[in-house]
């Protein structure tokens, strides 16, 4: 049995859309799919619910992505064990093919690769993720960006989820490069924000998210900081290139700049969320 753990936090627009393609061509037992509601004030629960026997519905008052991750985690039977973000979109044909590449045991960690839905976004939005989608943390062994999934070996590498807003930045310095890998020929769409503001707005919370990690495993971030120095250097040689990489870097100081002047006044650390990737069904 393959286990998905999602927590939701007031996700009832797009819960629907996640849940259908997690669930639409799986065979009975496959796949049990636990939704952990953390501090809804919506109708999550009830969306998911209505989903029938494959989706365990889990609520809590405490709106904490990391208490919802141990408590979905706590729940789960099978392996490989995946963790989603409800505003993705991953097929059960997926979760096979990551599935079949963990149970092979030679790597404990895996993903499908990331594919970002971009046919209504504006110029600005694909040029910033036009370089985004050319730097070594996605080409290269990437985990995260809403999917990760380990297997039982894997899983036995921490105790819990730690209290941090980076989880899939957390999960994925747990192994080495041999260890973990993204899978060719499996992936899963994530909607984009709207505007470069939207980019800016949700970058000031993974901006906080990557300090807690960086204060974990600082020598990780010095080799990933030289390496993505690097990718933007040769970019930089490609002349087409160059308004996306203006606008990548408007972007990037953008939320440098704002998360400064927030982190000054205390407020770095408030939650974060972009809703106009949110649409209602």
């Amino acid at each position: 049995m393959i286990s998905v753990v999602i927590p939701a936090h007031n996700e009832a627009s797009v819960i629907d859309r996640c849940l259908r393609s997690l669930t639409e061509g799986a065979r009975e037992a496959e796949v049990e799919v636990i939704v952990v509601c953390n501090g809804c004030q919506d109708d999550t629960a009830r969306r998911a619910a209505a989903h029938g026997a494959m989706v365990d519905v889990i609520e809590t008052d405490v709106a904490s992505k990391s208490h919802a991750l141990n408590l979905g985690d706590r729940r789960a039977r099978g392996f490989p064990r995946f963790f989603v973000d409800a505003d993705v979109v991953m097929t059960v044909e997926a979760m096979r093919r990551v599935a079949l590449v963990l149970e092979e045991g030679t790597v404990l960690a895996a993903s499908p690769r990331v594919e970002v839905a971009l046919e209504e976004r504006g110029w600005l939005v694909r040029a910033y993720h036009e370089i985004w989608m050319r730097l070594p943390y996605i080409r290269h062994q990437m985990l995260g960006s809403g999917v990760y999934a380990l297997s039982k070996t894997g899983r036995q590498r921490f105790e819990s989820f730690p209290d941090i807003i980076a989880d899939d930045e957390f999960i994925r310095r747990l192994f080495c490069s041999e260890e973990k890998t993204s899978v060719s020929g499996a992936s899963f769409t994530v909607v984009p924000p709207r505007t470069l503001k939207d980019l800016i707005h949700i970058g000031i919370r993974r901006r906080k998210g990557m300090d807690e990690i960086r204060a974990i495993y600082p020598e990780s971030f010095r080799e990933e900081y030289v390496g993505q120095r690097l990718a933007l250097a040769r970019l930089l040689i490609v002349p087409r290139l160059w308004p996306a990489l203006a606008v990548y870097a408007y972007v990037k100081g953008g939320i440098t700049l704002a998360y400064n002047w927030q982190r000054t006044r205390g407020r770095h650390g408030e939650w974060r969320r972009d809703d106009s990737s949110r649409v209602a069904e």
